[in-house]
Formats: structure tokens, sequence, C-alpha cells
């Protein structure tokens, strides 16, 4: 892609309106729809052995599923840092839109299998693009509120699929089907309405021309990747700029926090209605609370960007970790009241998932633009290993029978090695 002018993409910007913050959350809804989709089905699948599924072959698509996600995740950082936010964004909504078709119309569970891997190499790369771009489309330059209301997005598009499931989970092939045309009938919205990131171009800019690019665009450079008012010319691009000076103590930091983080969300997730039917609930109870985590995250995602851009977003992230690490530790304690406990697991989902969301806000807020994708797609994917791990270890946890309480211990330790982690980093690279 040719870059255009900086002052173009200033223009292009403003008379956007809101549409960039609409797609970027929509796109991330389509994620979050198309990710969960294949543990809605799996268990028709399995009822039904429709394509030959057997419980060996799930576990194995939910597992390439996932590597594909990760390896997406970890792979679109130096292309979105190289050809721009826009084109990546709209690229990969075409390219899992395409899969996910593909999937609904697969003939056997090889073929399944491989599409739902390369759907996921998609997915994966979805939203660390979205959220480079949404924190250069924020002229503030606080990204907390900005990130954690992007990726209720994903929460949207996990619920929509839950309850659609509800209705039509005896049509696995419907509920591909709408995933992938949801997809491809926003792809001619988001190049219509989509502009690219304008911080992006005066990077580009600035590799050809420093001091005209300085000069002409200092008031419109990206608060949260500028020198003295100026996007910095010398900031190194690609995984290079991960690791100069002071981000090389983030970096280790923010990837450790990624992964401690995902594999809570993924563990807790994957088999928080077991757990808490071995500790002697209700199956239905079960399932409720899990409703009841996933409604608190959201919850949580729109007070943790709201605190962080008020307080600074490592302050509140270090507080959210150290919160979900004490209401994990209390889920272990038997409760003999529902709203009690319902109430519990309100607030533990409220810190569990928007502290590692919060982690994607402090790395958008810390590098600059040249690397910010690469940033944000690393740290998306090195969590992305913690979100295979927790599901693994949770299940032999529930597989040896102790689950329960000792699962929920393993989460609080998981949760202070998220603290421990996001303590190191500086508060501040400029």
């Amino acid at each position: 892609m040719s870059a255009t002018s900086p002052s173009a993409s200033t223009t292009g910007f403003a008379s956007a309106g809101r549409w960039p913050a609409v797609l970027c959350w929509l796109a991330v809804a389509l994620e979050g729809f198309d990710l969960v989709v294949l543990g809605a089905v799996i268990p028709e699948l399995l009822a039904t052995e429709a394509l030959g599924f057997t419980p060996e072959a799930a576990t194995m698509v939910a597992t390439l599923s996932l590597v594909g996600v990760g390896l997406g995740a970890v792979s679109v950082g130096p292309v979105v840092d190289r050809i721009g936010r826009r084109w990546t964004i709209i690229g990969c909504v075409i390219g899992f839109s395409v899969f996910t078709l593909l999937v609904a119309f697969a003939p056997n569970v090889a073929l399944f299998t491989t599409y739902r891997f390369i759907a996921g190499l998609f997915l994966g790369a979805v939203m660390p693009s979205a959220l480079a771009y949404i924190s250069e489309y924020n002229k503030s330059g606080k990204t907390g509120k900005a990130t954690t209301l992007t990726m209720t997005g994903y929460h949207a598009g996990a619920v929509a699929i839950s309850l659609l499931a509800v209705a039509y989970s005896h049509n696995w092939h419907l509920l591909f089907l709408v995933g992938g045309i949801a997809g491809l009938v926003m792809v001619p919205l988001l190049i219509w309405k989509l502009p690219e990131s304008e911080v992006f171009l005066i990077a580009q800019e600035l590799k050809r021309n420093p001091a005209a690019a300085q000069a002409k665009d200092a008031d419109a450079a990206d608060p949260a990747g500028t020198v003295d008012g100026t996007v910095d010319a010398q900031a190194k691009t690609g995984m290079a700029g991960l690791f100069s000076g002071k981000l090389a103590l983030v970096t280790i930091g923010v990837w450790a926090a990624s992964f401690m983080g995902l594999l809570l969300v993924y563990g807790l997730n994957t088999w928080l209605p077991k757990i808490m039917a071995d500790a002697g609930y209700e199956v239905s109870d079960s399932l409720v609370m899990l409703f009841v985590m996933n409604i608190g995250a959201v919850v949580g995602l729109v007070l943790a960007g709201w605190l962080a851009d008020r307080h600074g977003t490592k302050k509140i992230v270090l507080m959210w970790f150290v919160l979900a690490a004490i209401f994990l530790a209390a889920l272990s304690i038997p409760m003999t009241s529902q709203v009690l406990l319902n109430i519990a697991v309100f607030i533990t989902g409220v810190f569990v998932f928007s502290a590692q969301v919060l982690v994607y806000a402090f790395v958008s807020s810390v590098y600059p633009p040249q690397a910010r994708g690469t940033a944000l797609g690393m740290a998306s994917g090195i969590g992305r290993i913690g979100a295979i791990v927790g599901p693994f270890i949770t299940g032999a946890l529930v597989t040896a029978g102790i689950a329960y309480p000792w699962g929920f211990y393993l989460f609080a330790v998981v949760a202070m090695f998220g603290f421990a982690a996001m303590a190191i980093v500086p508060r501040s690279v400029r």
C-alpha cells in the first residue's frame, strides 16, 4: 500500500466521525463470535458423529484452532507496521470470513480442521490490528478506555453465538455460515468508512522526509508515541523496536503478564462449570455462573478503562491482578447462598478478564507507532500460549479430582505472577 500524505489522513479521520471506533468494535465482535462458535458446535458434532468426529478429533480441532490464533497474532505485527492498520484489518476480516464459510462446507474432519486452523490465523491477527488502530484514533493519548471498550466487542460476539447456538445448535453448518457471511457483509463498509491511521502515515512520512513531516504534522502526532510533540523519527521498527532501551524490560514484563492473563481467562471459561459441579453445585447453576462471570467481564472492562485513564494504566492493572487473586481464592470457600456465590463469581469476572485487556492498553500507550502493531501482536501471541496451557493444566486437575479447591488456588497464584510481571515494568519510557 502506498502511503498518502499525513494531512490527507487527518482529513480522513475527521470525516470518518465515529465510524473507526464502531468498525473496530464490530471486527473484534466478529472475532469473538467466530472463536466461540467452535465450542458451541462441538457437542452437536460429537453427538451426531458428523463428518466422523470423535472426542480426539474435537480436541485436535480445538487445539489447532488456538495454535492458529496464536501464530496469527505473532505474525501480524510486522505486517500491520509495514502496510498499515486499515488494509491489515480488512484483509483479516476477509480471510477469517472466507475460511469460516469453508468450514461450513467441509466434507471431512481433515478439511474441517485445516479450514479452522487457517481461519484462526486471521482471527488472531484481527485484535492486535484493531487495538493498534483504535489507540491511534483516540486523540487524548489515553488508551485505557479506548482499548477496554473495543474489547467489549469480543464478549458481545461470544454472547451472540451462545444465544444463537441455543436455538440452532442442531444445525452447526448454519452457525458457521452466519459468522462468515456477517464478516463479508462488513468488508465494503470497512473499505468505505475506515481511513488509514494518521499516526501510521506520519511515521511512514518520517522515514522519507523526517524534518518536513515533523514540521507539518506535529499537531497530529500520537501522544503515546511522541517526543516533544512529534512522532519519534529515531524509534526502531518491528522486533528491534520491542527491545530498544527500557522497552526491553517492558516487553519481558508484558509478555509474562499476557501469558498469565490469558491462562486465567481460558482456564476459567473452559472449566468453571465442571469445577463448580465437582464442588457439589447443580450443573445448571454452574452454567449460570459462567454467564454471570462473563457479564462481570463486560462491567470490568468499562470500569477498568475509565480508572486507567484517570489514574494510570500500570497502577490499575496491578490492582486488578491482586483483586483477581483474592476473589479467585475466595471461590474455593463453600457457599450455601446461591445469590452470594453468584455475586462472588460476578466480582471475580470483573477483575480476571479486564486485567488481561489492561495489559494491551498499557502496550498501546508505551510503544512508539513504528513498533506498536508488533508489540500488540507479540503480547497477544504469547498470551495465546497461556490460553492453551490454562485449559490443559486445569483439565489435569479435574482428571485428578482435585480441581476444587486447588484449581482456584492455582488461578490465584497465576494472578499474582501477573502482578509480579507488571510490577517490574517501567511506568514510562519517554
